[in-house]
């Protein structure tokens, strides 16, 4: 079940914000893209109108890969943590990650905030909470929490893990769901 709704989402996903995120940088805290509309210290605000879809994004603090126990230095695109709105597909507080490589095929991703631990399951290189009650359980522990730790396996064996700042997560979803509602 959380797998069909993380392929139908990916679609509206990847077809619609997503590329407009990547393509604009490499690190979501230095974008440039004219459709950031606000930085809220670790964690800033896009919106875009056709479909309208609004987004608070962030890019990890630091990152460590490793590879049968060692410390390996590996290629990575961006890797991003993303909750998004998008009121036409009746898509509200979606959380998303972007590992930056092909995640390892039937593996899941393991976000830990501040101890409390939750589930994603990937495809390709995109991860998903199950359910929508799972993304709201995420986002209070998100609001919470200090860090977010996502641990990873890439299709080619290496384990990523991956620590987000929640330091302005609270207001950055906020702006987002304000300025996509109604």
């Amino acid at each position: 079940m959380g797998l069909l709704r993380a392929q139908g989402i990916a679609g509206r996903f990847i077809g619609g914000i997503c590329l407009a995120v990547l393509a604009s940088t490499a690190n979501a805290q230095q974008a440039t893209s004219t459709n950031r509309v606000a930085a809220k210290t670790d964690w800033s605000v896009f919106v875009e109108g056709d479909p309208k879809e609004c987004w608070s994004v962030s890019a990890p603090k630091d990152t460590v890969n490793t590879r049968d126990g060692r410390v390996v230095a590996v290629r990575r695109s961006d890797i991003l943590l993303f909750v998004f709105y998008r009121p036409g597909a009746e898509v509200a507080g979606q959380v998303t990650f972007t590992g930056g490589y092909p995640f390892a095929k039937g593996s899941t991703v393991n976000l830990d905030i501040s101890g409390t631990e939750f589930e994603l399951f990937t495809e390709g290189e995109w991860a998903w909470p199950a359910t929508e009650a799972d993304d709201a359980k995420i986002i209070t522990a998100m609001k919470r929490g200090a860090q977010a730790v996502l641990t990873a396996r890439s299709g080619r064996g290496t384990q990523t893990k991956d620590n987000f700042s929640l330091l302005g997560f609270t207001a950055a979803i906020e702006d987002a769901e304000k300025r996509c509602s109604g």
